[in-house]
């Protein structure tokens, strides 16, 4: 399944929905309608455990010809929210998990030009998140080196301790698209939750698509635009650490729960990499695409007060 959260107007609350070609339906009235209790929200579907997707999904087969009355409506009438609007935790981001993007960090940044031997692990918080086409917001008196890094992200679906990297999928409810915003001028002793964790810097969506749908998530072209110009072209498989690794790894020390995502790394082609290095400032407009899931939009725009 493709799953959003969506808002049907300006006024209506966050729903829980399913993409179903160019409509979305609207669960929880759709499970009202045809006597299924289905929740109204992501983090409540996935907690129903892995049976819920296959049962929705089955339900959905089964109605598509004939939907119940009002439980459908054009995707291009909503305005879709980030498919977790308000993660219960914060991100588990991951830095320099592709090798060029090791070797451009090492000539840019304080990074080390040596292959990491483990996984390195940062944090976004929750207010971080923002969904496809909301702003991101740029503060000049904070930062002049607000830059991109298109990413894969996993969504949890089961309570994960302790898993064997050959296990982990089974504990993956879906994946997504996430842009990890940075401001490179903002890392602190080496520290980058600052710099990575402002508000407005993870953009996520446009969906989720269910791991039943995208079983391999290691072979997937993954792609970012500034203005419309290519500025990062790679595929996932190119990862130092997959996701059997990264959820292998973190379980072992920090509990992964139903919900948690991880944002899997970046490659190469941000804008610190370059020569001359280039920013994002307001005005701009990047958008960040992983094949078969979809393309997240967002613009960049002044936040700066006023003196």
């Amino acid at each position: 399944m493709r799953l959003v959260t969506f808002r049907s107007d300006v006024t209506a609350p966050a729903r829980l929905g399913a993409l179903v070609d160019d409509l979305v339906v609207d669960l929880f009235e759709f499970g009202l309608a045809i006597g299924q209790p289905l929740p109204d929200n992501m983090l409540d579907f996935i907690d129903m455990g892995p049976g819920a997707v296959a049962t929705t999904s089955q339900l959905l087969k089964e109605y598509a010809d004939e939907l119940p009355l009002g439980v459908a409506v054009p995707v291009a009438n909503v305005k879709l929210l980030a498919p977790i609007p308000r993660p219960r935790k914060n991100i588990f981001g991951i830095g320099l998990n592709y090798v060029e993007h090791v070797a451009e960090s090492s000539r840019t940044l304080d990074t080390s030009k040596e292959l990491p031997k483990q996984p390195v692990i940062f944090s976004k918080p929750p207010t971080t998140v923002v969904g496809p086409d909301d702003a991101i917001e740029h503060n000049k008196n904070i930062t002049q080196q607000m830059d991109w890094e298109v990413e894969l992200a996993v969504i949890m679906g089961t309570r994960a301790k302790r898993v064997k990297k050959e296990d982990a999928l089974n504990y993956v409810f879906g994946y997504s698209v996430m842009l990890d915003v940075s401001a490179r001028d903002c890392r602190r002793a080496g520290q980058w939750i600052y710099s990575k964790g402002q508000d407005t810097y993870a953009p996520f969506g446009p969906v989720i698509v269910t791991a039943d749908e995208l079983v391999d998530p290691h072979n997937l072209n993954l792609s970012l635009t500034l203005n419309g110009v290519t500025k990062q072209s790679s595929n996932t498989k190119h990862m130092l650490f997959n996701v059997n690794e990264l959820v292998a790894d973190i379980s072992a020390g920090i509990t992964l729960e139903p919900g948690d995502i991880i944002a899997t790394g970046t490659p190469e082609g941000v804008g610190a990499g370059r020569d001359p290095q280039e920013w994002m400032w307001p005005g701009d407009v990047v958008e960040a695409t992983v094949e078969g899931i979809g393309t997240l939009r967002n613009p960049i725009v002044d936040v700066t007060p006023a003196k």
